[in-house]
């Protein structure tokens, strides 16, 4: 079969233009995120020795309680130490149950803290701030928590573990 010169030549410029969409300089590839370029809110926590901003937990907790018109959270030392007791527990247990031995009013004053108001937002397989904050929100026991008026004071920690089902573990609790 004999192509005539017209068909030729078309398809000469075509496989020209094809290849010349070819060249240029090659696309960059994507970067990784540093920390200095992430916001914390965004940084994977799945990795040893890795560990929550409280910082930023509590001003992302407070201005989304501050869109309802309620006050702000402080950080409370003692509550983050019992927050990182309770991750780490739920890390050695495998399980993101809270400890049911005692209430955690109980819990709390066994530790010396005598709030009037205590409540835990406790989960586990969230990589990120980011991620573990979304879904407090939408589950409605855990955003009521987080929304409750008379709430003042937070602590919040995580536990790795990376040979569990879930491999961070997460709790929030906030008092008075």
């Amino acid at each position: 079969m004999k192509l005539r010169p017209a068909f030729k030549r078309i398809c000469g410029i075509g496989f020209l233009l094809a290849l010349a969409s070819c060249g240029g300089p090659p696309a960059e590839a994507p970067r990784a995120p540093t920390q200095g370029s992430t916001p914390s809110m965004y940084l994977s926590l799945a990795h040893p020795g890795a560990a929550v901003d409280a910082e930023a937990a509590r001003d992302m907790i407070s201005q989304y309680r501050a869109n309802g018109g309620l006050a702000p959270l402080a950080l409370d030392e003692r509550l983050q130490e019992f927050a990182q007791q309770q991750a780490k527990e739920m890390a050695r247990r495998g399980s993101m149950l809270p400890d049911a031995r005692a209430s955690l009013k109980a819990r709390l004053s066994e530790r010396g803290a005598r709030p009037g108001f205590a409540a835990e937002n406790v989960s586990a397989g969230y990589d990120t701030l980011a991620e573990a904050f979304s879904g407090w929100r939408q589950s409605p026991p855990h955003n009521a928590r987080m929304l409750e008026p008379s709430a003042r004071r937070m602590g919040l920690a995580t536990a790795y573990a990376p040979g569990s089902r879930y491999k961070i573990f997460w709790a929030l609790i906030l008092t008075d």
